[in-house]
């Protein structure tokens, strides 16, 4: 077992941080929770690390209980590593020595700390920095220093708030390459939060999507975005346009066509379509163009139907006007729950 939370509830006078929260993170997998900001994201990163104290109950990790009725253990007892968005470095130590110095400072010798603190620099590939200082890095390097600070420590669960939040969008992505590899060779427990849906699909075996102290959905990237659970989820991650229709054994009548729809139910629904799902066709539903934008080698463009209330986003291989009217063609959606 990697990560379990039973039950986790946490407030703040009046304020539900944390409502009644249950999930479970296999071991060795990439977990990341995703929503909005003031969600509970870091209030639940914080509970687990020992940082917070819940309201009442349960977490495990790594098959020990660290927090329930009768027990809390303290941060440095639960065999956990924390990576802030600031990392968090001694200045005037060398990465060497930073990342050596929880070995140190359980009254390990300093040459076979040193010597344990070379491995882990090797598995973040910095041990050709071992003698620089972290004024004398890269953000992205000193954020590999704080990960690798982490195994010093016999870590088998790693938090991550928003650790590539202060970097600039190159960086970043090059990070979420570098973060699933420490991961994959580390064979951590990863928990990792965001308000980046796109960074979370990216990296994650597992996601989920929070909001108000609440999980609204825990799945697959590709689970997540193919199925959403409903309509805040299928608004939160990714494009897309939710639509009146009525269903019937896998047909969605939608805008004068039949569309083949997943999901199930039957009757009065609201299906939810992606911009993948929108291709151009001169004889299909007539959209006039009301905003187009260049995303790099393809053009996002939002269209009105002729119903005037429904909007359609679709992903353009050309470059269309403000104005102008296309036909296209839905071939699919999903038909949301309940």
């Amino acid at each position: 077992m990697g990560i379990f939370v039973e039950a986790l509830r946490k407030t703040f006078g009046q304020h539900v941080a944390l409502d009644d929260i249950s999930f479970e993170v296999p071991e060795n997998a990439f977990f990341c929770v995703v929503g909005p900001s003031g969600c509970g994201k870091s209030t639940l990163l914080r509970a687990i690390a020992g940082l917070e104290t819940p309201d009442r109950g349960r977490i495990v990790l790594d098959g020990q209980t660290v927090f329930d009725p009768a027990t809390h253990l303290p941060p440095e007892a639960r065999q956990v590593g924390v990576v802030f968005q600031s990392y968090a470095l001694w200045p005037h130590l060398t990465v060497a020595r930073n990342v050596s110095f929880p070995y140190e400072a359980k009254g390990m010798a300093r040459a076979e700390a040193a010597g344990l603190a070379s491995e882990h620099l090797a598995t973040v590939a910095l041990s050709d920095y071992a003698d620089r200082r972290p004024d004398a890095l890269s953000g992205g390097q000193r954020q590999r220093v704080a990960l690798a600070r982490c195994l010093a420590g016999n870590t088998r669960t790693i938090l991550m708030d928003e650790p590539l939040a202060n970097l600039d969008p190159h960086l970043r992505h090059a990070m979420e390459t570098e973060l699933r590899a420490f991961h994959d060779r580390s064979r951590v427990t990863t928990l990792f939060i965001t308000h980046d849906q796109r960074e979370a699909m990216a990296m994650s075996d597992l996601m989920a999507v929070m909001d108000a102290g609440r999980f609204l959905q825990v799945g697959t990237p590709q689970d997540i975005y193919d199925r959403p659970a409903n309509a805040q989820v299928a608004r939160f991650i990714g494009r897309g346009a939710l639509i009146a229709a009525d269903v019937a054994q896998g047909v969605g009548r939608i805008l004068g066509q039949d569309v083949p729809v997943a999901g199930g139910g039957a009757g009065r629904r609201t299906v939810f379509v992606r911009p993948e799902q929108v291709v151009p066709e001169g004889a299909g539903i007539s959209l006039r163009i009301e905003s187009v934008s260049y995303r790099g080698g393809h053009w996002e463009a939002v269209g009105m139907a002729p119903d005037e209330t429904t909007r359609l986003m679709l992903d353009l291989p050309h470059t269309v006007r403000v104005g102008d009217t296309l036909g296209v063609r839905l071939t699919g959606g999903w038909v949301l729950p309940g």
